[in-house]
């Protein structure tokens, strides 16, 4: 099921490191912007409620 990758495994293997890793931190980003975005709109919201 593995297959053979000879002399190039240590770049594809590296490639394929590279890329979960970048992955990875662009969910976390996207997950902390999310946060981020959905605090400051409750804040504009209850701003906007005590207003009037």
């Amino acid at each position: 099921m593995i297959p053979d990758l000879g002399k190039y495994a240590g770049a594809v293997l590296s490639s394929y490191g590279a890329s979960l890793a970048l992955i990875a931190a662009l969910v976390a980003v996207s997950v902390w912007r999310s946060k981020r975005a959905l605090r400051a709109l409750r804040e504009v919201e209850a701003r906007v409620k005590r207003d009037g």
